[in-house]
């Protein structure tokens, strides 16, 4: 049987990006998912490049967002070069209007450096002039992009497929881990038991079930969000706008996200009217002309919730070769550079990226 160096398990966007820089150190590598890669929460989201409301995070969160911020542009720009699958790094800046806490805001991005500013009004109609009525107050920051995420799982998909040192096992359900003389040496799938060196475990809001079969019991839940989408002009909507904690995302042709909910319910993605109607209402408070486009698409995803949506990075006490990269829960997308590399440099015995402390499974589980 032939012994991987790593095997990732969970085919998002974390799942794939560990790959894939994984790959780049000579590493051999296979990526397991129980559907096609890049099914769940990594298509599901907005792909906005900060968390919705950065300084209310703990700075380890924000560490974390700062590296992959810096990062992504470069990152869009490998990965369309190696795979003509261009992920669409857009980078529009983003205004929060009418917030309750803009002074924190601002005071936030004073000591961390962020170039956060307040703007008036009157600019802010003149930049997005589709922007609805009545908004009194604004913040704005440059340079914030969003990420066609389907294109970036799609483009990363592509990369791993073209390298010649990853497998890609698609439609394979892991039903449990395989461990020898008290090591994690693999998997058991339907297909059969998948060895390697080092597992790494990336799946999302479904990881916590594959930990239970070792007993092991990791605060990752579901958290479900529902969005909508609406096709426009391409100039419709210049900027990403964000108000009482709804948002508008444009993508580079036109197409406007609107979203997203917050549910506690399991690991159900029914769409429900419900949340069409209160996604419709907000997206026409934002941008009233919205009432007139077609919405061509609504849909729900599951987010990996996490206490304080601080991820878990770096080996499992107790289960020598188990590693965890998950429990992102709002941020898979924001937080996945600077994730995986973190995630790479503990596994490979580099320098990391930053303190890989306050990830630390052995910590908090």
């Amino acid at each position: 049987m032939v012994v991987l160096n790593v095997l990732v398990v969970g085919g998002g966007a974390i799942g794939l990006l560990t790959a894939y820089k994984l790959a780049a150190q000579g590493q051999s590598v296979a990526v397991v998912d129980r559907q096609a890669v890049g099914c769940e929460s990594s298509w599901a989201g907005g792909g906005i490049v900060s968390p919705l409301y950065p300084w209310r995070y703990s700075a380890v969160v924000t560490a974390l967002a700062h590296w992959s911020q810096d990062f992504y542009p470069r990152l869009g720009q490998e990965l369309f070069e190696r795979t003509q699958v261009d992920p669409q790094v857009y980078e529009t800046g983003l205004y929060w209007l009418d917030l309750d806490d803009e002074a924190e805001a601002l005071a936030w991005a004073q000591r961390e450096g962020r170039p956060l500013h307040q703007v008036d009004m009157s600019a802010v109609y003149d930049a997005v002039p589709s922007l609805g009525p009545g908004f009194q107050r604004a913040i704005f920051m440059p340079g914030v992009a969003n990420v066609r995420n389907p294109r970036l799982v799609k483009s990363l998909r592509a990369a791993l497929v073209a390298m010649d040192n990853v497998k890609l096992l698609e439609h394979c359900p892991v039903e449990g881990v395989v461990s020898e003389n008290g090591r994690i040496c693999g998997v058991r799938t339907a297909q059969g038991e998948l060895r390697a060196e080092q597992v790494v475990l990336t799946a999302g809001a479904w990881s916590g079930e594959l930990l239970a079969t070792l007993g092991l019991s990791l605060p990752v839940e579901p958290v479900k969000g529902q969005m909508i989408l609406f096709k426009c002009a391409e100039d419709f909507l210049p900027r990403m706008v964000l108000a009482k904690g709804r948002y508008a995302i444009p993508r580079r042709d036109g197409h406007i996200l609107v979203g997203s909910t917050l549910e506690h319910a399991g690991f159900d993605k029914t769409p429900s009217t419900e949340a069409l109607e209160s996604l419709k209402a907000s997206a026409q408070e934002l941008l009233p002309e919205l009432a007139d486009a077609e919405v061509v698409g609504h849909w729900a995803g599951l987010r990996p919730g996490s206490p304080e949506g601080i991820p878990y990075i770096g080996p499992v006490p107790g289960y020598e070769g188990l590693w965890l990269n998950c429990g992102h829960y709002r941020n898979g997308l924001v937080l996945a550079p600077a994730s995986c590399q973190l995630l790479v440099d503990l596994l490979v015995g580099g320098e990391p990226i930053i303190d890989p402390t306050p990830y630390a499974p052995a910590s908090r589980l």
